[in-house]
């Protein structure tokens, strides 16, 4: 230390320091002692562990079952039993007798296809806590086994350890909605699709009607088709049908409707507009 003071000497000089200035930079030093925050921590509290778990790894017919207890007379050792269970009312029903009879504390079911649902519902209804987790969640926790037949044995330790996450199963009448609302959806869809056939047919028979008419399926389009299936060809007679607005498009229509509809034409458009009155949704 020394020998740096003299260095410093012969390069500062005498330079003028400010008040309470240390002599020289290289004597600064780093006097601060910083305290340390240290938070404790109950981890081992916080984290979950159920005893007496089951997990579902359900199939088409069939589905994978593990139930985890504790030993019966071994501490701190547990029990794993896997069985197969068919996918069928009576049998999921006597697995959740055997559940409940167990104490289980919750199952879990791996959402799969459709094929989670009689599962989920047959064994809440008989009071089972039971939690429906998503096959993705499941998949990114790492570990999970390389064989189906483990599959049901690694939820059943995921469910045991908190590490799962249930997805929204909603009550019956929500799912009866449900249904409802999508079976709405399906027919409407369907009947779109059936006056795009229809349209085509039209096309194919050299009517041209879509291309006056916005809607072929309105009041005044609709009874055009079902005068063309009961065998009326002149096309003056049947743009004479037309309602309202429509009646100003006369020339047009006349047009249009000047083809080769026959009867071939006319059995395949009545099998379409029953299908589209079939799959009309109910208002």
């Amino acid at each position: 230390m020394h020998c740096c003071h003299e260095h410093a000497d012969q390069i500062f000089g005498s330079l003028p320091r400010p008040p309470g200035a240390h002599p020289y930079p290289c004597e600064v030093r780093s006097t601060v002692n910083r305290k340390r925050d240290v938070a404790e921590f109950d981890i081992d509290a916080q984290e979950e562990i159920l005893e007496r778990v089951a997990a579902v790894d359900v199939a088409k017919a069939s589905a994978m079952v593990c139930m985890r207890l504790p030993h019966p007379s071994i501490a701190r050792r547990r029990v794993t039993k896997v069985w197969e269970v068919a996918a069928t009312t009576n049998a999921i029903m006597a697995l959740a007798d055997e559940l409940a009879e167990a104490s289980i504390e919750r199952v879990v079911v791996e959402s799969t296809s459709d094929y989670w649902r009689p599962f989920v519902y047959l064994l809440q209804a008989r009071g089972l806590t039971v939690w429906l987790v998503n096959a993705r969640d499941v998949k990114q926790v790492p570990g999970r086994p390389k064989t189906d037949k483990l599959d049901s044995v690694w939820l059943a330790k995921l469910n045991e350890r908190g590490m799962l996450r249930p997805s929204f199963v909603p009550p019956a009448n929500i799912r009866q909605l449900r249904d409802y609302t999508r079976l709405r959806v399906d027919l409407t869809r369907e009947r779109s699709r059936h006056a795009q056939r229809l349209e085509k047919l039209l096309e194919d028979a050299l009517i041209k009607l879509s291309s006056v008419v916005s809607d072929i399926l309105g009041v005044s389009g609709r009874e055009m088709i079902e005068a063309l299936i009961a065998g009326e060809r002149d096309p003056e007679t049947l743009a004479k049908k037309a309602r309202g607005a429509m009646k100003s498009k006369h020339t047009a229509l006349v047009e249009a409707l000047t083809g080769r509809f026959d009867d071939h034409h006319a059995e395949l458009a009545r099998i379409l507009l029953d299908q589209i009155d079939a799959s009309a949704p109910s208002p």
